[in-house]
Parts: C-alpha cells; structure tokens; sequence
C-alpha cells in the first residue's frame, strides 16, 4: 500500500513540475489573437499596413484556400504580396475582385489598410458560436461539425485532397509525461497535406522524433499555427488528453 501512495504521489508531483517548468506566452485580447497586420511595402509609400483577421475569413474559407491555393506563406510579411498583384488577379485580389468581395476601389481602401490588429473587432462580439476558453474565444471544429459555418475548401481547385484521418501518438521526452496525440482528421478539415509536410514536420527525416514543448513555444511544429491562430495551447489537455487534473 505504500508503494502505491509513494508511486501516486510521484507521478502527481512530476505532473505539477511539469506543468510549472513551461512559461507560456501571454495571449492577446480575444478580438486580436489570430490577426495580423501585413506591411511589406505600405508604410514607405506612407499608407498603413493591411489588417488582416483570420477569424472573419475562416468563416467563408479553410485555411488551405489561402495558404496552398492563393500562396501565402505562414510567416507574417514572407508573402511578396503587392498592389499591383493583388489587382491582376493573385493573393487578396482572388476574391476581393468587387464581385465575390470588395475590390480595391479607393473608398474601400481604409477597410484593408488601417494598420490595426483590431479591425473590425466589433462583429466578432455577435458571432453566436460555440464558446472555447482560449484564443477569440470560438470553438471553430465545434461550429464547423455542427454545420455552423461551411467555408469553402476550394477556390481555384475543384478535387478533395487525400484523407489520411489517423491520430499520431508523440511518446514524451520527460519521465512520466503524458503522450500527445496528433489527429488528423480535424486538421484536414481545414488544411492540405502540403501545408504541414514537408516543410513544418518532414517525415522522411523524420524530424518529429526531436518535437520538445520548447520549440512549439517558440513557433516551431504545432507553434507554426497554434498560439497564432490556431486554439493556443494554454488548455494541456487538449492535445495531452490523459492529462485529466491538469489545465491552465
């Protein structure tokens, strides 16, 4: 009975050391987590940087529309996006072509460059959605299974990418660690194989097999998208669910 207790009691206490060693970053408001403000060019011809919210275009679009179709990088300003380009047709100019959205038409022009995070934050007040701790405070795969919101998974491409939908476990580097799980399916919902291999997890080289909680802090793997845009991993059990007295 002893062993037991003894066992018990050092498996809680290297949870709680674990769960104290990580340092995570602070959020911001939940009407600015996911955006972003795009400025290559327009701050040297004195306009403001473009305002871009996630949120507000995850309604209508998955994340591979923009990021395999149309090209954006994931990187913030790696994407050499211009006027000029976005008027003939490529990047924002995909749809906002005064047709499937506004154009860029000179009274539209302070709804893109306002050079503030919280544009338009106002509406995401009046999304009625289902509620996450964290992040803009959404459960987007909740709206997204209970047929909420249907963004489109295609805009230029009209066949389904491949479905592989099977859960990876990530065995811990810490004794006693719970294991992460990684699921497909929900990630394919919204991204392209592309997006993820082989540029972020390179499963040739196999580059999962040195994935340490501070390198997604810091923005590699998973931190490429979540604690950006992506639910942020301030809730441990999300991704560790064996992890059942822990949350932050």
């Amino acid at each position: 009975m002893k062993t037991a207790s003894l066992s018990l009691c050092v498996l809680l206490t290297a949870a709680g050391t674990a769960a104290a060693y990580w340092e995570l970053p602070p959020l911001p408001p939940p009407e600015r987590y996911g955006n972003v403000v795009m400025d290559r060019g327009s701050s040297r011809v004195g306009a403001p940087g473009v305002a871009f919210s996630h949120w507000s275009h995850r309604i209508r679009y998955t994340c591979r529309v923009c990021h395999t179709e149309l090209e954006f990088y994931m990187e913030v300003n790696a994407t050499p996006v211009t006027e000029a380009a976005s008027r003939g047709g490529r990047y924002c100019g995909a749809c906002h072509d005064g047709k499937t959205a506004f154009g860029h038409t000179v009274e539209n022009c302070d709804k893109c460059h306002s050079g503030r995070h919280h544009y338009g934050h106002e509406r995401l007040k009046d999304l009625n959605y289902p509620k996450a701790p964290f992040g803009n405070k959404i459960d987007w795969n909740r709206a997204l299974g209970q047929k909420l919101i249907e963004p489109k998974q295609h805009l230029l491409e009209s066949e389904a990418g491949l479905s592989y939908g099977k859960n990876v476990t990530l065995e811990p580097r810490w004794v006693l660690g719970p294991p992460g799980v990684f699921p497909h399916q929900p990630h394919e919902q919204w991204l392209d194989c592309s997006n993820c291999h082989p540029e972020i997890f390179n499963i040739k080289k196999k580059t999962t097999e040195d994935l340490t909680m501070e390198q997604i802090l810091t923005g590699e793997f998973c931190g490429v998208c979540h604690g950006k845009v992506a639910f942020p991993i301030n809730n441990c059990q999300r991704c560790h669910p064996s992890m059942t007295h822990m949350q932050y």
